[in-house]
Order: structure tokens, then sequence, then C-alpha cells
């Protein structure tokens, strides 16, 4: 298959990438690099199209927000992630539906953690609607499309990084699998979920 993986060059896309290209053509796309895409700004999804063409699956791994508490001052600030990680990935779909092949797949990426957390209720809000959107919209993919999302939560290696307690994050092996289990298999309209060792 030939895929892109959108947000390649960080954590999760650079291992979703890796992980695929073992046995699948993989077109490595970030905001920086040789292909070139910014889940905010649409025309650029509309250029990546023009540059890699048709393709059998798309694999969105750049979504992300801050942890901003609820008494933010400032309203940008608090809804941060708004434009990007569900206004993006919801024009990528809608972009996406004239260039993924017959029975081709899009996975997205939400990514509410399994118990909340200080800051989090914007980027909850999003990921819950992220994950409507996706149940809502497989019943209107044509040609036998195929729409999912994975919702990572916290990553070990992240946690690690951080230098918080890693118990309960899931390696970043099994994150990149979920995502490979996704696009290699049948699942509509539903959220995959790892879950830690």
């Amino acid at each position: 298959m030939k895929i892109i993986v959108i947000g390649a060059t960080g954590t999760i896309g650079r291992a979703v990438a890796d992980a695929l290209e073992t046995e699948h053509e993989v077109i490595r796309a970030a905001r920086d690099g040789s292909t070139r895409v910014d889940l905010e700004i649409p025309a650029s999804i509309g250029a990546l199209f023009d540059t890699v063409g048709t393709v059998d699956a798309i694999i969105c791994c750049a979504a992300s927000g801050q942890l901003t508490p609820l008494a933010s001052p400032s309203d940008d600030e608090f809804s941060h992630g708004l434009k990007g990680k569900l206004l993006g990935q919801v024009t990528l779909l809608r972009r996406a539906l004239d260039h993924v092949r017959d029975g081709g797949s899009v996975t997205l990426t939400s990514g509410t953690f399994r118990e909340p957390t200080p800051g989090g209720s914007f980027g909850a809000l999003v990921n819950a609607g992220l994950e409507a959107f996706v149940r809502a919209a497989a019943i209107e993919m044509p040609r036998g499309l195929r729409v999912n999302a994975v919702s990572p939560g916290w990553v070990k290696e992240t946690l690690e990084k951080l230098g918080l307690d890693s118990s309960g994050g899931t390696p970043l092996s099994d994150v990149a699998r979920a995502y490979v289990e996704v696009v290699t298999g049948d699942m509509q309209g539903q959220t995959l979920t790892p879950s830690p060792r």
C-alpha cells in the first residue's frame, strides 16, 4: 500500500512510519521536511495531495493540543487545538475523499486521557468531538472507504522523558501497532485505544 503518515517527525508518527515501512510505501509528511503539510492551513492539505497523488491510506499523527487550565484568561490559549486537531483533521478527511483509492482508509488521532487531567478539559472536548465525528462520518464514506481514530493517551517513553511516573503509559511500540492494525484491518467508525501493559 501507498500510505501517507502526517506528523511523521513526531514521536508517534515516526514510530508508525517505521512500523509500516517494512511492508508498505510510506510518505512521511510534516510541517517541516520534504513533504509538507500543516493541518492549521487548509490550503496545505490540498497541496499535499497535489504532490503525492492518490494513496491507499492516510494516517494523521500530527494532531496535538496543550494542557490549559479551565480558568485561563486567554480564550485563544484555552481553545488551542481546535483549528488543527479538530477542524484540521475534519478538513483532512473531507479532502482525502477524492485522493484515497476505493476501499482505502483514513486514520485520525484523538487522545482523551483515561483519567481526567488538570488542564485537559478543552482537549477532552476536542477529542470527544473528533471521536463522535468519526462514528458519524463512517456511514457517509463513499467507495468502501473507512475512517477510524486512535486514542493513544500517554506514551510511556514520553512520560519518561518528562521525568514522570511512566507506569500508566502505553509503550510506543504498542501505540504504533494500534495504528497499523487500524489501517490493515477492517474497522469502520471506531476509536482504538491501546492499553498500557
